[in-house]
C-alpha cells in the first residue's frame, strides 16, 4: 500500500506544479487583459479534487481495498497516459492554460496539439484519472462518486468555458474554466 500512498501523493505534487504554472499563466493573461468567467464554480473544482486524493486514501487505507494486479495496473497506466495527455494539452496552450478561465481578447483559438482532435482534451485526462487513480487500488467509491460529481462540475465548466472563448451563445447558468485559452 506504500506505493499507492506515493503514487496518489505524486499526483498531489503534480496538481502542485499545475497551480505554480497556472498562476504564471494568470499573470501573463491578466497583464494582456484577460477577463476571467467561471469563478463561481472554481472552489467548487478545487475541493472536488482534492476530495478525490483524499478519497482514494482514506479508502483504500481505511476500508483495506486489495490490490487487484490486472485492475490495477491497467488503471495505473491510464493515469500515466492522463498525466501525458493534461502535459501535452498545458505544453500546446503555453502561457494561454490555466485552471482558471482566462481569456485574452482578440487571440485565436489553438488548434493545435490535442487540440486538433477534440475540443477540450485536458477533461478527458481529468475525466480518465478519476476513473484510474481511485482504482489501481480499488477504491470503486472513490471513482464512482469522483465520476458523477466530476460529470456535473464538467457540464457547467464546458458550458462556461465554451460561452467565454465565443463558441457558444451565452446563458445566465454558465460558469468553468478553460481549455483552450
Amino acid at each position: 500500500m506504500l506505493w499507492y500512498t506515493s503514487l496518489v501523493l505524486a499526483v498531489g505534487v503534480e496538481r502542485l506544479a499545475e497551480l505554480v504554472v497556472a498562476r504564471r499563466n494568470a499573470r501573463w493573461s491578466l497583464a494582456r487583459g484577460a477577463f476571467e468567467a467561471g469563478r463561481g464554480h472554481y472552489p467548487v473544482m478545487v475541493v472536488l479534487h482534492t476530495g478525490l486524493l483524499v478519497g482514494c486514501l482514506a479508502e483504500v487505507h481505511g476500508w483495506g481495498r486489495p490490490f487487484d494486479p490486472v485492475v490495477g495496473w491497467t488503471m495505473a497506466a491510464v493515469v500515466v497516459a492522463s498525466q501525458a495527455l493534461r502535459w501535452w494539452c498545458i505544453r500546446t496552450l503555453g502561457r494561454r492554460w490555466n485552471t482558471r478561465v482566462l481569456v485574452v481578447p482578440g487571440l485565436p483559438l489553438v488548434a493545435g496539439g490535442p487540440y486538433r482532435w477534440m475540443s477540450h482534451p485536458n477533461y478527458v485526462a481529468v475525466v480518465a484519472e478519476g476513473v484510474a487513480l481511485p482504482l489501481v487500488h480499488g477504491a470503486w467509491l472513490t471513482a464512482a462518486l469522483f465520476t458523477g460529481l466530476n460529470a456535473a462540475l464538467l457540464t457547467v465548466r464546458v458550458r462556461c468555458e465554451n460561452e467565454a472563448l465565443g463558441l457558444s451563445a451565452p446563458s445566465a447558468a454558465g460558469s468553468g474554466a478553460g481549455a483552450k485559452l
